[in-house]
């Protein structure tokens, strides 16, 4: 039972669990001390990326040399290629991500150190490697062969590339870029706590980064961008909006997309991404598919006070540029693979063991009897 002087906060919802100097809520999302209007607006996500893994945005010989080591990297084994042959065909795609990370730490020469300059590696190798896992299930999932990674087109372009077996358009590629830089990291949110926690106990970046994903597979965290689709393609029209949203509401159904722990009134990657949307929304024949979420929205908003968060416009945003609902998770961890190599770096440079305690809810102290005196 509690003791007197402390307090439980379920879901340890406001409390300060650690410091931390990737990122920051406060006064708006900042990475690093850089703001994510700016970035989005004037940076690219490899950029990003750096400044995540590295701490400080990279002058050009850096940048040169960080994303020649990204090409380099791009590949993987052709066993995994066998092995995702051999997996069933309905096996989740966040499922065969993970295990595909996990088996990337065989090969990887780094994986046994723990040290700064290793972490950095392995995280940059990690980086590189997890667009070719999802786009390789993808393909082989569909029955085709997986494209081979190209080191002439920068992170997203090679994404699209590996996944359509054709260049993207600069639309496709310039929205999903901006999508990465957007999830790319986000403070202490579940995943990243699961990373830190793995990684206090001095696991290695791989086991950590495994955690994360499973933690992240969850649908109250990193599958709204998958059910948020479902909710438009549900709704089917304009004119079916407001009494669809009306309906669930009033049958307390729970709407995928809208609230966050955090942000109260705006989150405010869903503020960029959905101008991206509606930027975009005429050319991909989508311009309803905005007017059903702006009504969605301001139900949502008048009824309940709760913002759209970034899943909402990010699952339509990659709807519009033709992407499979199955991948927008995995495409999560694309981008926050930096966040959370970050934050097991972070955590490992002056480590403290993750050890919370609990509240204790079971029954008083009672006196053990045997087996044949109890009733």
């Amino acid at each position: 039972m509690t003791n007197a002087t402390e307090q439980y906060y379920p879901g340890l919802e406001g409390v300060i669990a650690g410091e931390t100097g990737i990122s920051t809520i406060a006064g708006g999302l900042q990475y690093r001390g850089y703001s994510i209007q700016d970035l989005a607006a004037d940076s690219s996500f490899e950029e990003v990326a750096y400044l995540l893994i590295h701490g400080e945005l990279p002058t050009q010989s850096e940048f040169d040399g960080f994303l020649e080591r990204l090409a380099g990297a791009r590949s993987v084994r052709e066993s995994i290629h066998a092995l995702y042959r051999s997996l069933p065909s309905d096996a989740n795609a966040m499922d065969v991500l993970r295990t595909g990370v996990s088996i990337l730490s065989h090969h990887d020469p780094d994986t046994g150190s723990n040290a700064l300059d290793a972490s950095k590696r392995k995280a940059e190798r990690l980086l590189a490697a997890i667009p070719t896992l999802i786009t390789s299930w993808s393909r082989i999932k569909a029955g085709n062969e997986p494209v081979a990674p190209r080191a002439n087109l920068d992170f997203s372009a090679n994404l699209l590339n590996m996944l359509h077996g054709s260049e993207a358009d600069e639309v496709e590629r310039n929205a999903l870029d901006v999508s990465l830089i957007l999830y790319a990291e986000h403070e202490y949110n579940a995943s990243t706590f699961t990373a830190r926690v793995a990684a206090s106990t001095l696991a290695d970046l791989h086991g950590a980064v495994v955690a994360a994903i499973a933690a992240l597979k969850g649908p109250l965290h990193g599958g709204a961008n998958e059910r948020a689709v479902e909710v438009l393609e549900e709704v089917g029209s304009r004119d079916n909006a407001e009494s669809w949203i009306r309906n669930a509401l009033a049958t307390k159904r729970l709407v995928m997309g809208f609230g966050h722990r955090v942000y109260k009134d705006e989150d405010p990657r869903a503020t960029i991404l959905k101008d991206f949307c509606m930027r975009i929304a005429p050319q991909r024949d989508a311009t309803e598919w905005e007017e059903m979420s702006d009504i969605i929205e301001k139900v949502m908003w008048d009824e309940k006070h709760l913002p759209p968060n970034m899943d909402w416009p990010a699952g339509r945003l990659y709807r519009m540029i033709g992407l499979e609902t199955e991948i927008y998770t995995p495409l999560f961890v694309a981008a926050r693979v930096t966040g959370w190599a970050a934050h097991v770096i972070e955590q490992q440079s002056a480590n403290r063991l993750i050890r919370p305690r609990a509240n204790y809810v079971g029954p008083e102290p009672r006196a053990y009897a045997a087996i044949d005196s109890r009733g």
